[in-house]
């Protein structure tokens, strides 16, 4: 995987959470904490916008473009 390298301040509160972390989840490193941090970021965004997509589904089209059909056509 290639990788770039950042600089990024935090509070000092957020350094030692990351640091917590790191040591009772046994990450390698700081950048493996943040990069959970990140990828569950990215998954709560998506899912949102799965959500909001499902939404937008008209139940009406489904029943009609479904209309008599059958188990058997299929």
């Amino acid at each position: 995987m290639q990788v770039e390298k950042l600089s990024i301040s935090l509070s000092a509160s957020l350094v030692q959470f990351v640091e917590s972390y790191k040591v009772t989840k046994g990450c390698k490193s700081r950048s493996q904490v943040i990069e959970m941090a990140l990828q569950l970021l990215r998954k709560q965004e998506l899912e949102e916008a799965y959500r909001e997509a499902s939404a937008e589904i008209n139940k009406d089209w489904d029943i009609t473009i479904t209309d008599g059909l059958t188990d058997e056509a299929w």
